[in-house]
């Protein structure tokens, strides 16, 4: 039996709609985050005698987006909540027979593991004890030694291109590279790093957990036709581990760098902006022997906003940023003097002699380099 042509349209629209629900939910579906993108906090909930409490139920908030993770404790009081999204936190702790305890200020950084601990009163349900304290930044946990770049660095300094990827020098042993390279050797558009001695094509970039790289000989560090990696207001914060990580990291043994983005919160948030520059507001430089410095314009312009869909349940995110540039560069380079487009060389004695055997067609080349308007650079040939 044949499909007639209505029943195959609807079966095609069946078939696209279930795709299109099934990639909505891949989306929209949280998942846990990798380490590299999040951060974990751990502790133990104590009595007044500072003794365990096993059994106690252990609540952390995200106070920016609202979404809550739940434990119990261990036999020994313990509890660990891995995989949190970054930013301000809330760890509350309650059982039956205790007064609810709770921990404000609680910031968290990217691949941080933080140590809070809580106390609990023997009281009545509806008392409830709140102590602010922010989390220790030294970790105590484990022997990596990282450097981290917040969002407040990100946004705040500044910056000439708003290539985030400049800030990376913050770092103690962090150099850029860039201007060092030989030419042709460059392993991307973008900006190299050597950190701690390392080659900069050793060290692994990863955007939101996942490898970022570039178009280039080597495909290993980011980089763009710009030379730039644009977005600062996409950028939440990065976190440097030049040596000695976990097991979660590796591939290549130089610097691990973590970027994290921006995200949606249950607040709006936005910015627009644009930054110029213009040859109309620049000097000429030494080499520059016209009246006026080379043709320069550049244009780097962009907005960023974000907000919740729902409250707690659903946020977006959007930014974009343009770079439009137009430079002219002085270079000083040997071309023929009036003498020699007529003809003319000097002797051994730096007299201009006339050419023997000269082919006249060759003179029409001369109009191809431009007029000489510097000094003389060679003398005698």
């Amino acid at each position: 039996m044949r499909a007639t042509s209505a029943e195959t349209n609807i079966l095609n629209r069946r078939l696209c709609f279930a795709a299109l629900c099934g990639l909505l939910v891949l989306v929209l579906n949280p998942t846990p985050a990798p380490a590299q993108v999040s951060a974990s906090i751990s502790g133990k909930v104590e009595d007044a005698t500072g003794t365990g409490v096993p059994g106690a139920t252990v609540t952390v908030k995200s106070v920016e987006t609202g979404a809550t993770r739940v434990v119990t404790t261990g036999d020994s009081g313990s509890f660990t909540v891995l995989a949190l999204p970054l930013g301000q936190q809330e760890v509350k702790a309650e059982k039956t027979g205790f007064q609810p305890a709770v921990r404000t200020g609680i910031s968290l950084a990217v691949g941080q593991e933080a140590k809070v601990s809580l106390r609990l009163k023997v009281g009545e349900f509806v008392q409830q004890v709140t102590v602010s304290e922010e989390a220790p930044v030294v970790n105590t946990t484990t022997a990596p030694v990282s450097g981290l770049v917040g969002q407040r660095q990100v946004k705040d300094l500044p910056l000439n291109g708003r290539s985030f990827d400049n800030l990376l020098t913050l770092n103690p042993g962090a150099i850029n590279y860039s201007a060092m390279k030989s030419p042709q050797t460059s392993t991307s558009n973008g900006n190299t790093f050597s950190v701690a001695g390392r080659r900069t094509w050793e060290n692994l970039f990863l955007l939101n957990g996942i490898e970022d790289t570039g178009s280039s000989q080597l495909a290993i560090t980011p980089g763009g036709v710009s030379g730039q990696l644009l977005g600062i207001d996409a950028i939440r914060e990065f976190n440097v581990l030049p040596s000695a990580y976990g097991a979660e990291y590796g591939k290549r043994p130089g610097a691990q760098v973590s970027v994290v983005t921006q995200s949606g919160t249950n607040a709006l948030h936005g910015s627009l902006f644009e930054f110029l520059r213009n040859s109309a507001l620049d000097a000429r430089n030494f080499f520059d022997r016209t009246s006026s410095a080379p043709p320069f314009r550049r244009n780097q312009f962009g907005a960023a906003a974000g907000g919740p869909l729902k409250k707690d349940r659903l946020f977006l995110f959007g930014n974009y940023e343009g770079f439009r540039q137009a430079l002219g560069v002085s270079s000083v380079s040997v071309v023929p003097d009036q003498a020699a487009r007529q003809g003319l060389l000097p002797n051994a004695s730096g007299v201009p002699t006339p050419v023997s055997n000269l082919n006249s067609a060759m003179l029409r080349y001369m109009s191809f380099w431009p007029q000489p308007n510097g000094p003389e650079l060679l003398v005698n040939g």
